[in-house]
């Protein structure tokens, strides 16, 4: 149940999200450090995962408590012929009180059980919060990229069409050929068609990027313009993996699951001991004695319990259950640390790949391949270099700055993975 003070929290944030967004629109840009305080703010399955580790915070105090006494009110020994409270000696009209015990220490490990599960609660969220960004930061460098890509496109279009223009004053003059102005349309019309299919993908990514803000699409998502970022040295893998292994929520989250599972481990072992009932009533009797005197008041006290003489069928057997689910969280964890070292270790190599090939595409390929498209352009009005080959090799050109651009984009969304993978920023 949220209270009135977490609905009002829970309003101002959303006010302030809206305010972000706003703001942004109102700017034309979206930064990516706004998209991702507007899907911490906003994203519901976000607040759904912290709403569930609330109320689990809620759960110790209530299993570690005893249970309530039960109170009662009892008519014992009324004769049914006259219902008369004095007429038989044993007729008493009863009010009693019982309390239930468990065996000792089982309320604790109920409680430490449930504390310990609901410090995984926590460290899930903590977990989704992580992963929240990491796909956040995606979505938005490979908007980066399909924008660059776009505008890539779309200036070797505008080349084309000058290339065309050139061939088309040569075909006029009798001095080009009729298949270089066709080859040149056939470029160009290639070019158009691949501006479509980006356009396509970027709707599709601002979609998603826009899920994860908890925004309602039908609005644009302009991304601000930045210069290229430059692809920093990366510690080495053990580095990162110390950090993991220290900071990642997963593995708290996994090893508070084991933890929990040892206590209800115990808490099925000692299902073999019994619980007790204490109670007692007080008897008030009415009427006197044959000789005259008050009839006195009962006082009735007692203990029950249950018999597990069961053991093979039921306590036995959930301990053997326990043991299991023990079991069962042993690997759970040892499983995550496999899966974050592969993570780590994935997410290295690919950034290391990214930023290789894009320092290798701006610092030698393009540069090169430029070169030769301004040799090959003044060759081709010339007539010692045919068209063919130089409309090749202006896509190769185009080709590589789009990869250039896809190989950034890559090299960041490794990034953000190893940094999701380690727990967040790096710790110096």
């Amino acid at each position: 149940m949220i209270s009135f003070s977490q609905r009002r929290v829970r309003a101002a944030l959303l006010f302030v999200c809206g305010m972000v967004w706003q703001n942004s629109q109102a700017a034309g840009t979206l930064s990516i450090d706004q998209a991702v305080s507007l899907a911490l703010q906003g994203n519901p399955g976000l607040a759904e995962i912290e709403a569930r580790a609330e109320a689990a915070a809620q759960r110790p105090s209530q299993v570690g408590a005893l249970a309530d006494p039960v109170l009662s009110f009892n008519a014992a020994n009324l004769p049914l012929d006259s219902f008369d409270l004095t007429q038989e000696a044993m007729t008493q009209f009863q009010v009693g009180i019982s309390q239930k015990l468990p065996w000792s220490g089982k309320l604790e490990l109920r409680a430490e059980a449930a504390r310990l599960a609901a410090l995984g609660k926590q460290d899930k969220a903590r977990e989704a919060r992580l992963m929240l960004v990491r796909d956040v930061r995606r979505s938005w460098w490979n908007l980066f990229y399909l924008d660059r890509a776009l505008a890539t496109v779309e200036d070797n279009q505008s080349r084309l069409r000058s290339f065309v223009q050139v061939v088309q004053v040569k075909y006029r003059v009798g001095e080009g050929l009729q298949q270089d102005v066709l080859l040149a349309q056939v470029e160009l019309s290639g070019q158009l068609e691949r501006a479509v299919r980006l356009r396509g993908m970027r709707r599709s990514e601002a979609a998603r990027l826009q899920a994860l803000m908890a925004h309602p699409g039908g609005s644009s998502v302009e991304l601000e313009l930045i210069d290229p970022p430059e692809l920093a040295d990366l510690e080495g893998e053990d580095a990162w993996l110390q950090q993991a292994l220290v900071v990642r929520p997963l593995l708290s989250m996994k090893q508070h699951s084991l933890d929990a599972s040892d206590r209800r481990l115990e808490l099925a072992r000692r299902g073999n001991y019994p619980d007790f009932t204490i109670k007692g009533a007080y008897g008030l009797r009415g009427g006197n004695n044959p000789d005259g005197s008050s009839r006195s008041d009962f006082l009735s006290i007692g203990v029950s319990l249950n018999l597990p003489i069961y053991q093979g069928d039921k306590q036995n057997r959930e301990v053997d259950q326990r043991n299991s689910e023990r079991m069962e969280a042993r690997y759970a964890l040892d499983d995550a640390r496999h899966e974050i070292r592969e993570q780590v270790e994935r997410a290295l190599a690919d950034y290391e790949q990214g930023r290789e090939q894009a320092r290798l595409l701006l610092k030698g390929i393009i540069p090169q391949t430029e070169q030769a498209v301004a040799s090959m352009l003044a060759g081709y009005q010339v007539d010692k270099v045919d068209f063919l080959t130089l409309v090749r090799t202006q896509i190769k050109l185009n080709n590589f700055r789009i990869a250039y651009w896809k190989a950034l984009s890559q090299a960041k969304q490794a990034e953000a993975r190893l940094l999701a993978a380690v727990g967040g920023e790096k710790k110096s």
